[in-house]
């Protein structure tokens, strides 16, 4: 009986590095010692949010697209995504000269929407309660003749996001344990990728919304359970089932997952702006929160928290800080 070979390895996270150098910011890696204090560890913060358009998904976005050939490029590029993939994928495109056509659901954040347009694409939307966003995806990139890049059952997207676990090792050596958000998976299966290559001790925690645990429970099912769609305040996890890439590399690599409420995200998003200065959206506030909260099991003494993004308009962040829905 012969084991399939990963989709991807430590090498193509170095590879997409690479490739990433001098389009992708190097984002800052933030201290806080009223943190530390208050978890009782040395918290090395990985702040994403500082990333092009705002999120890591310009990483993975660009590390596939930027793999096209000249006529795939100059076919177009389609994608579907609640918004961080969608500007990412936008942005990619008119780096790369060509156009972009995004799925987007019709409740996707405003700010997001007006982003991904704002970079040169076109939004087709889509009902994400009722409508199969792949299906709607894949049809019209088939009617169109353009290339479809997914947010995250994709080598190549995967191996772009775990350079930043890549990048926060490099800088900030040893660690104990790296706490990641977790929507379809491909940010973590790119930073466990990275992080158990460069240092095999490490733990890797799963961070998802209480409402929306596809993954935990597909992890203790040992196969991809597919819940109904989550109505939580981080849209970016709000998915039903994690990717079958993903989840092949997450079921071998991921320790655990921690489970957060609206509430200790909304905690996590006014710690971050009222200590450390930072605007956080609530998808790359969970593993904050579950670290505030106790809710990350043993993280050991030198915790990574991948900061995934910032995407959110001020009307909304205001709303969330203040308790709202």
């Amino acid at each position: 009986m012969t084991t399939a070979p990963p989709p991807i390895t430590l090498d193509d996270v170095r590879d997409a590095a690479v490739r990433l150098k001098g389009v992708a910011h190097r984002t800052p890696v933030l201290r806080s010692r009223t943190l530390d204090e208050a978890v009782g560890a040395e918290v090395f913060l990985k702040c994403e949010n500082f990333q092009r358009v705002g999120a890591f998904k310009f990483r993975g976005a660009y590390n596939a697209a930027s793999r096209l050939t000249p006529e795939q490029l100059a076919r177009g590029i389609a994608a579907y995504s609640s918004g961080n993939h969608a500007q990412a994928v936008a942005l990619a495109a008119r780096e790369l000269g060509t156009s972009a056509v995004i799925v987007m659901p019709e409740d996707a954040p405003r700010s997001k929407r007006a982003a991904t347009e704002g970079y040169g694409a076109e939004i087709v939307t889509y009902d994400r309660y009722t409508d199969d966003r792949e299906a709607v995806a894949q049809a019209l990139a088939a009617e169109r003749g353009l290339v479809l890049i997914p947010p995250y059952d994709h080598p190549h997207v995967m191996a772009g996001q775990g350079t930043a676990a890549l990048e926060l090792l490099e800088e900030v050596g040893e660690l104990d344990s790296l706490l990641v958000p977790v929507g379809g998976g491909g940010l973590i299966a790119g930073s466990a990728t990275a992080a158990k290559g460069l240092r095999p001790g490490i733990r890797i925690v799963g961070v998802e919304p209480e409402a929306g645990d596809d993954t935990r429970r597909s992890l203790e099912a040992g196969r991809r359970i597919e819940i109904p769609v989550p109505r939580t305040i981080a849209d970016g996890q709000a998915l039903s089932t994690p990717g079958e890439l993903t989840f092949s590399v997450n079921r071998r690599l991921v320790d655990g997952i921690a489970l957060v409420s609206d509430d200790e995200i909304r905690a996590a998003m006014r710690f971050a702006f009222e200590r450390l200065k930072i605007v956080v959206e609530p998808s790359g506030a969970t593993p904050l929160a579950a670290l505030l909260a106790g809710r990350a099991g043993a993280p050991g003494r030198r915790v990574g928290v991948i900061v995934s993004g910032g995407n959110i308009d001020t009307g909304r962040f205001a709303e969330l800080c203040a308790g709202g829905a």
